[in-house]
């Protein structure tokens, strides 16, 4: 039975810009203007159409439902689905899909965690664009960012399975045409968090699958990719529950990608891996007023300069041993060289925190050289 649309708020919904990147994006090529607020599209073989600039005319529902059995009848689709198409051609939308399910349902639990953990997905997504990225970063957000998640939509519930759809931002069209479509460099907001999140949910995959390989800094070397403890947490929380689930992002036509979808799955046996990994980024948060007893292993310094470097084996607040850099004034710097030669303790303060997957002791003290000290015997003169 052909449905056909005739809600005017229902059509008023689907943007110009949807309309015009649908079209495009099908075939059609703008001919010519038509009246002051239209234009002429034409694609060979097919019906001349005429798409709206503006939501501002008196007729833009009938316009738009006409558009609507026009597109449907060349695409073979019936007027329902090609109005699910055009409602998010103008937006980047998000997808998690779960396996694993009792005849594709979850319980009321599990879908409040979907919605949540797919929203902490973002979030961590829009914070990892700060530069430089971090392991982990604390509650709250920016204007900007927090601007952006109160723009994010929840679409509508697909028949069959078990799937929350996030509807993001509108991605506006570029403002001036790019040699090549698929890669704008200028990228707004809307479009910048969801190609960070693609880039992230990569990074964390393939650093999940290297640690099972042996590896054992593939997780600190894809922040930069955008992983962080924050997303860990947000793919724990949607996993966890389920055997499996997939990830998809599809792209606003409005911004067209050299790929119209990207999916990037995870299963229950990820979860571990992805929550200890959580762990271990959040403690490579950095240390302020950090002190610790140490040895000093190695020291540089040019011939020209009065500051050294010194590399330092400290304790961190986990108890483990590791190497950590501090630039020392001249004084500290000539107090180290004796503390290297007598491999005498240091004890050493100062900011220590990760830079280029090292540790480093900024603002640097070296407070006390602890040097054997003879032992006195009673009696002597």
């Amino acid at each position: 039975m052909k449905v056909t649309i005739r809600d005017k708020e229902a059509l008023c919904a689907i943007s110009p810009p949807a309309l015009s990147a649908y079209a495009r994006a099908a075939g059609w090529v703008k001919t010519d203007s038509y009246g002051d607020h239209s234009d002429i599209y034409a694609n060979e073989g097919k019906p001349e159409i005429v798409l709206p600039r503006t939501q501002r005319l008196g007729d833009y529902a009938n316009v738009v439902s006409r558009l609507i059995e026009i597109f449907a009848e060349v695409a073979g689709m019936d007027d329902l689905d090609l109005y699910r198409t055009l409602i998010t051609a103008d937006r980047d939308v998000l997808r998690v899909r779960v396996n694993g399910t009792d005849h594709g349902a979850v319980n009321v639990k599990q879908g409040i965690d979907l919605v949540s953990g797919a929203h902490d997905m973002l979030l961590a997504a829009a914070c990892s664009l700060q530069t430089p990225a971090r392991p982990f970063y604390r509650a709250g957000a920016s204007k900007e960012t927090s601007d952006y998640l109160s723009r994010v939509r929840l679409g509508q519930t697909e028949e069959g399975s078990s799937v929350v759809t996030l509807l993001l931002p509108v991605v506006p069209p570029p403002m001036q045409q790019p040699l090549d479509p698929t890669r704008v460099t200028d990228d707004p907001i809307e479009r910048k968090v969801t190609k960070r999140l693609a880039a992230a949910l990569s990074a964390t995959r393939n650093a999940t699958e290297q640690t099972v390989g042996g590896a054992t800094n593939a997780f600190s070397e894809a922040v930069e990719d955008g992983t962080s403890a924050n997303l860990c947490d947000a793919l724990v929380k949607l996993i966890t529950p389920f055997q499996a689930l997939d990830i998809s992002l599809v792209w606003a036509r409005t911004r067209p990608m050299a790929h119209v979808q990207e999916t990037i799955g995870f299963a229950e046996g990820d979860v571990p891996t992805l929550r200890e990994a959580a762990r271990t980024l959040r403690a490579q948060l950095p240390q302020y007023d950090f002190r610790s007893l140490g040895f000093v292993r190695s020291l540089k310094r040019e011939d020209h300069e009065t500051d050294g470097t010194v590399t330092l084996q400290v304790v961190l607040a986990d108890g483990k041993a590791q190497s950590a850099t501090a630039v020392l004034p001249q004084p500290d710097y000539n107090r180290a060289i004796k503390a290297h030669k007598e491999n005498a303790p240091v004890l050493v303060s100062g900011d220590l925190e990760r830079k280029n997957q090292r540790w480093h002791v900024s603002n640097p003290r070296l407070e006390e050289v602890v040097f054997d000290e003879p032992m006195s015997h009673e009696g002597e003169s």
